[in-house]
């Protein structure tokens, strides 16, 4: 499971669950065949009663939401109801947002990356270039975002990330005050409005690595956003990669993180197709929530 799964690279597991992660959804997040069921079809009902809400409502689509809320149908509702409002709200950059609105950034930018391999736990590792590698002239924070919630949506596609949750690593290795000033409060908070409230993925473990000094002024941007059920996920770890390894085996990091496996030589480039494969679930996604914006 620690080396690279050709399951994994560039690729969406779709429809299945290992045993070890039916055993996992059943301990962690109360999932059994009858609690799954009764929950599907009282989601259904709150759901057919909240006209406010657009919403498809199959089975698979509703456990996306079920299984973030350990299959209770009333938060499950609550967590629908919430990315509907941040949909809402953000609607300048989330309606009807589809992948040809971001194609073009995501293949010229390497800002987000996902690693080709599962960490020893089986959740998907999402890399965040915030350093020289990201040009803001170039991709804009709005870009990023968008880039970023359309992964997102990929990632609820599969089942064992349902279970399992993901990680992210914040990787600011040559940042420069050209980052720092395209970073202002709006996008702060509007990023971790989203990780808290409207993203129906569990985010298990949050790492900031290879953050210079000057991060300093970031963080104190994203500090006020931050309540406590993050803050207690999220990891500094500056240059010191022994202190990620505590958390992500080096097993299944690359050498860019001195980990024991070949350096990152992929990108969005080889992503992209993966995403494009799904695009019927994107596009779907891009008129979803509110039923009225």
């Amino acid at each position: 499971m620690s080396t690279a799964n050709s399951e994994e690279a560039f690729n969406i597991r779709i429809g299945y669950l290992r045993p070890e992660t039916v055993e996992l959804a059943k301990n962690e997040l109360r999932e059994t065949p009858e609690t799954k069921e009764n929950a599907i079809k009282e989601l259904r009902q709150l759901l057919q009663a909240s006209p406010d809400l657009h919403y498809k409502d199959d089975d698979e689509f509703l456990i996306i939401f079920l299984r973030t809320c350990h299959f209770y149908p009333q938060s499950a509702l609550e967590k629908m109801k919430s990315v509907a409002a941040f949909r809402k709200e953000n609607a300048n950059l989330l309606h009807g947002l589809i992948i040809e609105q971001i194609k073009e950034k995501f293949l010229n930018s390497n800002v987000i990356n996902i690693l080709k391999n599962c960490d020893q736990h089986g959740r998907r590792v999402l890399i965040v270039n915030c350093g020289e590698t990201w040009n803001p002239s170039y991709v804009n924070t709005d870009d990023v975002f968008r880039i970023l919630y359309l992964v997102h949506i990929a990632a609820q596609l599969e089942p064992e990330t349902q279970v399992r949750g993901a990680v992210v690593i914040m990787d600011f290795e040559g940042l420069s005050m050209k980052q720092v000033t395209a970073l202002t409060p709006s996008f702060s908070k509007r990023l971790l409005t989203f990780i808290q409230d409207a993203m129906p993925i569990r985010l298990k473990e949050l790492h900031f690595v290879k953050q210079p000094f000057i991060f300093k002024l970031v963080w104190s941007l994203f500090k006020p956003f931050v309540r406590e059920k993050l803050n207690k996920r999220i990891h500094f770890h500056g240059s010191d990669m022994k202190s990620l390894h505590k958390f992500l085996s080096p097993e299944i990091l690359p050498e860019n993180y001195k980990g024991q496996l070949p350096k990152i030589d992929y990108t969005g480039t080889q992503w992209l197709p993966t995403l494009e494969k799904h695009e019927e679930f994107v596009n779907e996604w891009a008129e979803m929530g509110p039923t009225k914006w």
